[in-house]
């Protein structure tokens, strides 16, 4: 069956782009979400033997223990840690790049194709974006923080621009990374306000990402919980929150 196509790329007001975007994601969940996991999963899988891999090496680093009871078998290699630790940022990162762009170029497909999406086509533009969407999602990153350093004001007015600025990426072919960075700041300049209102609905779509990463997230817990290595203590259960679990949750 033919499922309704939605006209993405007009004008609206608030109220309609709002009810849209929830059509949208009613008739589309299913293809999107396996689109998303059909192209990031390699990289997710990467992403859980990484984070699997820090959990094994970094051990109880995170376990204050006033007692002094781990003693000297409680031993970590420095190094090894820090291996694995940058193994699990840069896997994550790539993790968020494929899903992030692939869910764009989904988005995209639909538009360019009238509702029948091309996933050897969405595909391709991720992997031929990776470094573009990669370096624009460090200079995100980069300008939210320097502004956030700056104060309230600044970060108010930059988070506007950098919402969109993946998308202008994406949807206008002829922008290169930098072309897209500044030509979000046009664009907000021209209309600040609308521009505001399309966040909501970006938040909406990127929280759906969110379900993406929710599984290893999850997955973490049970390791951290010690039921692979066969440790697991109903005394711990306490203190299976730490940075890396929080870290796996603070993705978009």
């Amino acid at each position: 069956m033919t499922r309704k196509y939605i006209e993405l790329r007009k004008q609206r007001d608030f109220s309609s782009l709002l009810s849209d975007t929830f059509a949208f994601i009613r008739i589309e969940f299913k293809p999107f979400m396996k689109a998303i996991f059909n192209i990031s999963g390699p990289a997710m899988i990467v992403f859980l033997i990484a984070m699997a891999f820090y959990t094994y090496t970094a051990g109880d680093i995170f376990n204050f223990d006033i007692a002094g009871t781990s003693g000297a078998n409680g031993f970590v290699n420095p190094a090894l840690i820090i291996i694995s630790a940058i193994a699990y940022a840069a896997t994550a990162i790539v993790a968020y790049v494929f899903a992030g762009s692939a869910a764009l170029h989904y988005i995209k497909s639909y538009i360019d194709n009238k509702g029948q999406v091309d996933l050897k086509e969405v595909k391709r533009n991720v992997y031929n974006t990776f470094w573009g969407f990669f370096g624009l999602s460090f200079l995100k990153g980069i300008t939210i923080g320097f502004s956030i350093l700056l104060c309230v004001l600044p970060v108010l007015y930059t988070m506007v621009p950098m919402t969109i600025v993946l998308c202008i990426y994406v949807f206008s072919e002829k922008h290169s990374a930098m072309e897209a960075y500044g030509e979000s700041f046009s664009l907000v300049n021209e209309d600040f306000w609308t521009a505001l209102g399309t966040i909501l609905v970006f938040i909406i779509i990127f929280y759906i990402l969110s379900m993406v990463f929710a599984v290893p997230a999850v997955i973490y817990t049970y390791i951290k919980m010690g039921i692979f290595s066969g440790e697991f203590d109903p005394a711990n259960m306490n203190n299976i929150v730490d940075p890396v679990y929080i870290l796996s949750l603070i993705h978009i």
